[in-house]
């Protein structure tokens, strides 16, 4: 079923016109937002490398998109298929313009509660996963002087949850990366985005993107009032979000954090007032410690 996509509305210094179609590289294309950004360039004249672990889930991209869409088959957790996915695109299409690192799921359970092999299971495809996609492209970018590489992380990666706790530490460790990174390849012409989606009505809930840790009766009672807010929680049109992206990529100057949705900055600024007022709070025990070098 094709999506109807809404790409119009967008305004203010983010947004200009897209003087060429543009070269994606899109990782997790099959399902959810990177299905739906997916689709959404195809639909305005770009070109899309598309990956997925599964490729007969492109096949109706492709019969629709034809040459546009290049569909590979993609474990972000191996590396040297990573590499080759990224040089096969790059030869296919001769440029690669966006890179959006989009492959990610989430681990359930408390801290308590995880293995540690489903804990390294997690960071595998959400941060070494990322990491090996942006190793495989920067030489290539580096090389034709331009690339916006875009990172998607979530309003997880500033304020935490419990249950979820693993999954939100990765995307700290992603937000970490990707700061990190846009300082060392500005200078290449190079530009990075971290792109931080609320709560929306994707797929992110389904079996493909959820993993649960066994659980303990200790944590039942907890967990059973946490689903219960979860369930309630208002969510976003994930068909709302292409004409931000877009804005995004056609910047010249775009931003390094760019929020989807209208609950995460709220919520983030309440969670850094209540941090600074209890470092402040705590600022004479803090500098106390300090010493003395001499």
């Amino acid at each position: 079923m094709t999506t109807q996509l809404h790409t119009a509305g967008i305004t203010g210094p983010a947004s200009a016109p897209n003087p060429t179609p543009k070269i994606w590289f899109i990782t997790g294309a099959s399902r959810g937002f990177g299905r739906i950004w997916t689709e959404a360039a195809l639909q305005r004249g770009d070109q899309v490398a598309a990956t997925a672990r599964h490729l007969a889930s492109l096949t109706d991209l492709t019969e629709k998109y034809g040459a546009n869409i290049l569909p590979l088959a993609l474990d972000v957790t191996n590396p040297e298929q990573v590499q080759q996915a990224v040089a096969q695109a790059h030869r296919h299409f001769g440029r690669l313009d966006v890179v959006l690192n989009n492959a990610g799921y989430s681990l359930v359970g408390t801290i308590e509660e995880a293995h540690l092999d489903d804990i390294r299971a997690l960071y595998e495809t959400n941060v070494y996963g990322a990491i090996s996609v942006i190793q495989a492209v920067l030489p290539l970018l580096r090389a034709q002087g331009s690339g916006h590489i875009l990172g998607i992380s979530s309003g997880l990666g500033h304020v935490t949850s419990p249950v979820i706790g693993y999954y939100c530490s990765s995307k700290w460790a992603f937000e970490a990366i990707h700061e990190s990174l846009a300082a060392e390849v500005a200078s290449f012409g190079i530009k990075v985005t971290i792109i931080e989606p609320g709560a929306y009505a994707t797929e992110f809930g389904s079996p493909e993107s959820l993993r649960f840790a066994p659980g303990l009766e200790v944590y039942a009672e907890f967990k059973k009032h946490f689903f219960a807010g979860l369930g309630s929680m208002e969510r976003g049109n994930p068909a709302a979000t292409p004409a931000a992206l877009f804005a995004v990529v056609d910047a010249e100057q775009p931003p390094l954090r760019l929020f989807l949705g209208r609950h995460n900055l709220p919520w983030v600024r309440q969670a850094y007032a209540e941090r600074l007022a209890t470092w402040e709070a705590w600022e004479t025990v803090a500098n106390a410690a300090q010493g003395d070098a001499n």
